[in-house]
């Protein structure tokens, strides 16, 4: 159909969106949100033993990993130019101060090493809390009942240093004790680790959609909850303040977690600071996706790249994803 020249036709539209939609070359050329394996982080759950890959139930494609077994899967992951992978520790035992957790030759602190050995260019990341590594399951010290904040900041930075020993390039609180950016930066300064960044989880969630991540780490609290310590879900300017402390603080890197559920405060984050920001894709909005399209309710491959692309265009820099090795591989 071609425009008339008659005055009393109304024209068609002069503005054509779908000319840019017409080949994938097109589609490609004015893109406005990009999406790559480098700027995405692969969550990897170590523990004790060797020869062990050990599936996780809730959390389809991810296992827990032996040391070795994290070792052997080093080099491939540098090769797929993902952005690197943050370690979470299984021990063996636990106690109630979550001692293991600044072990030096606890299963993180080794795992650190032999990643170090065989993919040094490979960037690693350590989670630095306590829940892993108490009986009880919470992520600080606790006392009647409560965690206590103050006490657990020491236990923290011994762990962030005792990462940082092993070779980490990059330490992450998520514990969401008060202070526990600034206690961690100073004792990574007195033990020679001025240069050490720290990605803080700043805005972290008291959030439902943890549940398989602590199958996965076998980190769910003996009694009670985390609501004491993590946001509750309906507020966003708190999230805001929380990220002021922590740069305040000294943190590099600040992160929203969960990502998919917390869109907004992705967005608010980003608009309210220039440093990276970083989004934590949970398990439980990983698990629940990928049984839908286990079920062949969602196409798997498309799904991921939406889930992933609107992260991005909320305006995270980074993100922790248990799909990073399947898109990185999809995307080679």
């Amino acid at each position: 159909m071609t425009e008339s020249s008659d005055p009393r036709i109304t024209p068609l539209p002069f503005h054509r969106g779908r000319r840019l939609r017409r080949s994938p070359a097109l589609r490609a050329l004015v893109r406005e949100t990009r999406l790559s394996a480098e700027q995405l982080i692969l969550p990897l759950f170590v523990v004790s033993g060797e020869g062990i890959r050990r599936p996780v139930a809730s959390m389809p494609g991810v296992e827990q990993l032996s040391v070795d077994e994290v070792a052997a899967e080093g080099p491939r992951l540098a090769e797929l130019g993902i952005g690197g992978v943050i370690l979470f520790g299984v021990p063996e035992s636990k106690d109630p101060e979550g001692s293991g957790a600044w072990d030096e030759s606890g299963v993180v602190q080794e795992a650190v090493r032999a990643l170090k050995s065989v993919a040094p260019g490979l960037l690693v990341v350590t989670d630095v809390c306590l829940c892993e590594y108490t009986d009880h399951g919470h992520c600080g010290v606790l006392e009647g009942g409560r965690v206590l904040n103050d006490p657990t900041l020491e236990r923290l930075a011994r762990s962030a240093v005792s990462h940082a020993r092993a070779g980490a390039d990059l330490v992450a609180p998520s514990d969401m004790m008060d202070g526990r950016v600034a206690a961690i930066r100073a004792a990574l300064d007195a033990e020679g680790f001025p240069e050490l960044p720290i990605m803080s989880y700043a805005a972290k969630y008291a959030s439902a959609f943890y549940g398989p991540f602590r199958d996965a780490a076998e980190s769910a609290p003996e009694h009670g909850d985390r609501r004491g310590y993590q946001m509750d879900p309906a507020n966003a300017r708190e999230a805001l303040r929380e990220v002021r402390a922590d740069l305040k603080e000294g943190a590099d890197i600040v992160m929203v977690k969960p990502a998919l559920a917390y869109l907004d405060i992705i967005r608010a984050v980003r608009e309210s600071t220039d440093v990276p920001v970083a989004a934590y894709h949970v398990s439980g909005e990983y698990s629940a996706i990928m049984a839908a399209a286990e079920r062949g309710w969602l196409d798997e491959e498309r799904a991921m790249t939406e889930a992933l692309l609107s992260i991005r265009r909320a305006g995270a820099d980074l993100i922790l994803t248990y799909w990073a090795r399947r898109f990185a591989e999809i995307n080679i």
